[in-house]
């Protein structure tokens, strides 16, 4: 079952001789339950190919589906409401909350909704993240990787259908860093989580089931590892 359906994507930044293609027809599926790496280097369309699928942008050209909604239909209103529900956002920066603890900023996303967590699922999630003992704590009680576990959690918290995660390890030192690729791979085994990663670390790519490279704004291969 595709949880992702890209159908000719393509996306303009200007007019005129300030015209800059970021996005060149893209085609792409991903199957729910999917680990899949989206590599290449700066300024090849990475991170726009994330905002569009994140429905933070919208293309030029092409229609993109999530679990089922066509993104184009979306005003901003409901686009906001779709990417807390469905589609869980990891960045490089981890934009927690300062004044929040792990718990409430994990949390966030089911608070905006009023709605109350299950709370098998949340042990579930902290167990697999390593945060039962830190979800009192403040942001800046946590270390580097410990903030970006409490963002995975919080993205993992409405059990989206799709986890976006920009350069996840941009931010981090080379043990924090594995130490995130290795809970992605984890919340992606033990969750049934799909994860598109964008990334440049070729060793972060290695982990996925799948490696889709784009160069100029195409996509130039897709390789299945596994």
């Amino acid at each position: 079952m595709n949880i992702l359906t890209c159908e000719k994507v393509s996306k303009v930044y200007g007019s005129g001789g300030s015209q800059v293609t970021a996005l060149k027809g893209v085609d792409l599926t991903v199957e729910k339950g999917e680990f899949v790496a989206i590599v290449g280097a700066s300024g090849s369309g990475k991170s726009t190919l994330l905002h569009i699928l994140g429905s933070v942008d919208k293309p030029t050209e092409g229609r993109v589906i999530v679990d089922g909604t066509d993104l184009a239909g979306l005003n901003p209103t409901q686009a906001a409401i779709f990417r807390r529900r469905k589609v869980g956002l990891v960045y490089q920066f981890y934009n927690l909350i300062p004044t929040l603890t792990a718990r409430k900023n994990i949390l966030l996303p089911l608070a905006l909704d009023k709605k109350k967590p299950n709370p098998d699922y949340f042990e579930k999630v902290v167990s697999a993240l390593g945060l039962v003992d830190r979800l009192d704590a403040l942001p800046g009680q946590l270390s580097g990787g410990q903030q970006q576990r409490v963002a995975i959690a919080r993205s993992l918290i409405y059990r989206p259908a799709l986890l976006l995660a920009d350069e996840p390890t941009g931010n981090l030192d080379q043990k924090n860093s594995r130490e995130i690729i290795d809970m992605l791979k984890l919340s992606n085994r033990n969750l049934e989580q799909t994860i598109l990663l964008i990334t440049h670390d070729e060793k972060a790519a290695l982990a996925a089931d799948r490696i889709v490279t784009l160069e100029d704004g195409r996509i130039v291969g897709d390789e299945r590892r596994r």
